[in-house]
């Protein structure tokens, strides 16, 4: 395979096997560089750039340039073929090896830090996922709730939001393992799922629901200290006003832990972890422990079958009273499932810890939401007073209500709405019922903070992963990163400003509603970005978590988006409105990212699925489209000519871009590999939509035959040449001159339409030549001067550059306004003369011109064939009404043009006088393009034909906005190149207006048929 002779060396033994010395070549007859001497071998340590111990390792003991499986040479990749650090390139194994010091610096070994990240513990997502579900809610609202809607719809309710956050568990597992996840949490699983249009849009949501998420627990916290204050009777101003003060204050402490940084703010979590473990048990314990005639008037009786009964079922009131009502308050104590994924850049190894920690975490918080609801509801009733002068016997007459048979009467207060404690009316009954109240405080205290704690971190870094990916102006102010670990400092300040508006609305019922809609629609992107991810049958979508399935990720995505609506509907519009939006900005800017997303593994297979069903599709004339192989050279070099092409063919048909590199293999390849790229970005941003190809070929003629024959895939493959006209036919060589001429002829063969494009100006725009010209078409030429001389070849430019440099404008791109499109459609070719005008005047730009159609006739019979050509186009159902018969066009051309044509065609006659046939076949050996006397005679009548049209033109369409004319057909080994371009240059000389000769393959494009 590789090009490496072998030198004829003593042998150098290598514990047996082959030293570097039989694998590497002496370059150029030389002695190579790792030429090893005699004796040397795998052990020995000799201060060579490569030493043989250091080979012998990478490659099983053996010496070659090829190396083992390495993590080194599969990190921080992008697109495909990117060069990788260590690996050899193609070039090394199979060329000509040419070995660098910085070649060999890169052959390095994992590091032992790359062995340290496979192990790590998914300990840490599972605690801040649990402190983060078993927030607010849990000690402040579970109780209420399950007075409201009864012990069996609460349980509905955590496991229809368990349902949601467990499909969206299962999903975030899946996607966090396939593949490395890095800081930015959840906004990254999508992003890098999804793309960035649908991910750009839920990570802005997602941080500020976090950052909402922040002010509802730090309200959550502040209500419960405003409550110990008010037992006391110790506000600071009112009951509303107090929850600003304290939770403005609280947020701003835990601004100031975590600045103070990741290990800080850990060892706060696992405090707040183990405060909480302890309140839990200090409820359980509560609930056993008889009650004492204080917690008996505040409605706690320890475990009653009859109390279990009436809690069973709902018992709604006020405005929250609903089922969907309540789900929207406790929705948000699930939503603590993402907090593992929101660290993601802090894990050693997030693919193990993630799944493991989120999955656990959903299940034991499952299991205490369960069994609260289940103990609470069994021991405390829904109303009571609090009032110890409500004892009465049991059975006293005038009681009505449940407590009345354990000895208290909560009827007044009951009838008056009026009633302080139990179930439905305070909101501290964990506290009441446990062993030491004190405990669940401190618990209150642990959820809330913890909670908030971890949504005021998490908040800022995913924030600070959009920032840095710039998808959306603006923002990137706040994606500065300060200190070793890259600290947000400035994404904390905005999430603490948002939180702090949002606490001065001081209440948390009307909170955890806004925060709902904003997770639902987070979990519905993440359990839709699985399912995507999964049915495009990507090779790249190889998660190792193989717990989930597809269709359930659907079906979590679909229940998110009901739930929404049926909570809120009108903040579920607004969410997705904002969605769309972003969504919209993002798809308008084309961000230049490159994140291997479903999306594009979904449009690959819609594009490969609808191609091959395209070939299952017999054609048909009414669906023909002009799919156009474009002869642009580098696409930059001839605008007009795409400018032209793709106006016509936009969201219309095929457009593709040609490019011929003349010049040995070898040499050209590496210029095709790195101005391809280069090039398509050309075209994407002059919003040309069309295809760039090349081919490497030793002349143009053989390369555009690759080109006509292989391009296109399917049935969508090129059925018409279009390539500009060349100015410079008398000058040039005469074989590039036979290669142009034989190109149209190859055209024909394979049954190709060609359009030749003229403008006056000429095509070619380039100043320095950024690739090779094909000098068969024209040699660059100075726009100034258009003499035609060579500049000398430059250096292949960076695609980025080409892609950036200045846009020339063109005639196409611009209004044309009231003008004309002239067509002169002499000869019946299928219709293509006719067809694209028809679809250039459809565009805007060229919406107003009047579109003429010129043909032939005789002037005895101009009424009968204007009416059997009018009556023809309306047919075609073109809208052509304006038609004009031309009687003069067989009119002998006047004396002066014809001498010009003589004179065109002079230097190129043989002037063989008429001599026989054998001997002009032996003065034209080796010069197939000069004219016979006798090729000049026979095609008099058609020259003088072109000379006439030309009068005909200039009479006519001196000022159209562009002529579209049928060209004549030079019979192959019968019309010599140099007459066939001199009819060329006849005809369309001295016009202003660009020309397009366009000739189709005699096969119809038009139909006036509806089958």
């Amino acid at each position: 395979m590789a090009e490496l002779p072998i030198p004829d060396l003593p042998p150098a033994h290598c514990s047996g096997r082959f030293t570097i010395s039989t694998l590497l070549s002496v370059e150029e007859g030389g002695r190579g560089p790792y030429t090893a001497t005699e004796g040397s071998s795998c052990d020995s340590v000799q201060p060579t750039h490569l030493s043989s111990s250091t080979l012998c390792s990478r490659t099983f003991g053996y010496n070659t340039v090829d190396v083992v499986p390495a993590y080194e040479h599969y990190a921080n990749s992008k697109g495909v073929g990117d060069p990788r650090k260590g690996r050899p390139s193609l070039a090394d194994l199979h060329s000509i090896l040419k070995v660098t010091g910085a070649w060999l610096a890169g052959m390095v070994w994992p590091s032992p830090g790359v062995c340290a990240l496979m192990a790590s513990s998914p300990l840490s997502p599972q605690i801040r996922c649990m402190l983060n579900i078993w927030g607010v809610i849990l000690y402040l609202r579970l109780p209420w709730i399950t007075a409201q809607a009864g012990i069996a719809l609460t349980w509905l309710i955590i496991l229809m939001s368990v349902t949601v956050t467990t499909i969206t568990g299962l999903s975030i597992s899946a996607i966090s393992t396939n593949g490395k996840v890095k800081s930015g949490g959840t906004y990254f699983l999508i992003s890098r799922s999804l793309g960035p249009e649908l991910g750009g849009s839920i990570g802005l949501i997602f941080a500020f629901a976090n950052a909402v998420a922040v002010a509802m627990h730090t309200v959550g916290f502040a209500e419960t200290v405003r409550d110990l204050l008010q037992e006391h009777n110790s506000l600071i101003v009112d009951p509303t006003n107090d929850i600003r003060i304290i939770g403005v204050i609280t947020v701003t402490v835990l601004l100031g832990i975590s600045l103070a940084g990741m290990e800080w703010e850990a060892k706060a979590q696992i405090l707040f972890f183990l405060v909480i473990l302890v309140s839990f048990i200090n409820y359980l314990v509560g609930t056993v422990i008889p009650a004492t005639a204080e917690k008996q008037a505040k409605g706690f009786f320890s475990y009653r079958a009859d109390i279990f009964a009436q809690n069973f079922v709902p018992n709604w009131r006020g405005p929250e009273g609903s089922f969907f009502g309540l789900f929207s308050i406790f929705f948000p104590s699930a939503t603590g499932i993402l907090a593992g994924a929101n660290i993601s850049g802090d894990l050693k190894d997030p693919a193990v810890a993630i799944p493991k920690g989120t999955l656990m975490a959903i299940f034991w918080t499952t299991v205490s939401y369960l069994v609260l609801s289940a103990t609470i509801g069994a021991c405390v009733v829904r109303d009571a007073s609090g009032s110890l002068n409500d004892s009465v016997a049991v059975g006293s007459p005038g009681c009505e209500g449940l407590a009345c048979r354990f000895g208290w009467n909560f009827t007044a207060c009951t009838q008056q709405q009026s009633c302080r404690y139990g179930l439905s009316n305070y909101y501290q009954s964990m506290s009441m019922v446990s062993g030491f109240g004190p405990l669940i405080t401190a618990g209150i205290f642990g959820a809330t903070l913890s909670s908030a704690l971890a949504c005021l971190v998490s908040a800022p870094k995913v924030f600070q992963c959009l920032c840095k990916d710039q998808l959306y102006p603006l923002i990137g102010f706040f994606g500065k990163g300060y200190g070793r670990n890259s600290e947000p400092i400035r994404g904390y300040m905005l999430t603490y400003v948002i939180a702090v508006g949002f606490i001065l609305i001081a209440e948390l019922n009307a909170i955890a509603p806004i925060i709902s809609n904003f997770f639902l629609c987070s979990y519905a992107l993440i359990n839709f970005s699985c399912f995507h991810a999964s049915i495009t049958n990507s090779p790249g979508w190889r998660p190792s978590f193989q717990y989930y399935s597809k269709w359930a990720a659907l079906f979590g995505a679909a229940v998110s988006v009901v739930i929404m609506f049926l909570l809120t509907w009108w903040a579920a519009l607004i969410a997705f409105g904002i969605v769309i939006f972003l969504l919209g900005y993002v798809l308008y800017k084309k961000p230049d990212v490159n994140w291997g997303s479903s999306m594009q593994a979904s449009s690959y297979n819609m594009a490969l699925n609808y191609s091959v069903g395209l070939s299952e599709v017999d054609e048909h004339i009414k669906n023909y489209r002009p799919q156009c192989l474009v002869l642009t050279g580098p696409p930059n070099f001839r605008p007009a000519l795409v400018d032209f092409v793709g106006t016509f063919t936009k969201n219309l048909s095929l457009m593709l871009c040609g490019n011929v590199l003349i010049g040995p293999r070898k040499q050209k390849m590496p210029e095709s590999r790195l101005m391809a790229d280069g090039h398509t970005k050309w075209l994407t941003k002059r919003k040309i939509k069309a295809f760039y190809t090349d081919v490497v070929a030793e002349d143009l003629r053989s390369g555009v035959q690759m080109l006509i024959q292989a391009a296109g895939l399917g049935k969508m493959r090129p059925n018409i040449l279009v390539l500009g006209y060349k100015r410079n036919w008398r000058t040039a060589s005469p074989q590039s001159l036979e290669d142009y001429v034989g190109i149209l002829h190859d055209a024909f063969d394979f049954k190709y339409g060609v359009c030749l494009m003229r403008m006056k100006e000429g095509l070619n725009v380039s100043q320095v030549l950024q690739a090779h010209v094909n000098p068969t078409f024209e040699a660059a030429e100075h726009p100034k001067n258009g003499t035609g001389t060579k500049h000398p070849l430059a250096p292949a430019v960076d695609p980025t550059t080409l892609a950036s440099e200045h846009q020339a404008s063109t005639i196409f791109q611009s209004e044309q306004g009231k003008k004309t499109i002239d067509i002169y459609w002499l000869f019946d070719d299928g219709g293509l003369t006719l067809l694209i005008p028809y679809l250039l005047g459809r565009k805007k730009r060229w919406g107003k011109c009047k579109i003429r159609v010129f043909v032939g006739g005789q002037i005895n019979r101009m009424d009968e064939e204007r009416k059997a050509i009018v009556s023809l186009l309306s047919k075609f159902r073109l809208g052509f009404h304006e038609v004009h018969i031309l009687p003069d066009i067989n009119q002998k051309p006047r004396p002066e043009h014809i001498k010009r044509f003589d004179e065109l065609i002079a230097p190129f006659r043989l002037n063989d006088g008429f001599k026989d046939e054998a001997t002009v076949n032996e003065m034209r050996q080796g010069c197939p393009w000069k004219i016979s006397d006798e090729e000049v005679d026979k095609n008099r009548a058609k020259s003088l034909r072109q000379v006439r049209l030309n009068e005909i033109l200039l009479d006519y369409s001196r000022d159209a906005a562009l002529i579209a004319i049928t060209p004549p057909i030079g019979r192959k080994g019968r019309c010599p190149s140099s007459l066939y371009m001199a009819w060329l240059e006849t005809l369309s000389q001295d016009l202003r207006p660009p020309i397009i000769l366009t000739r189709g393959n005699q096969e119809n494009v038009l139909t006036f048929y509806c089958q």
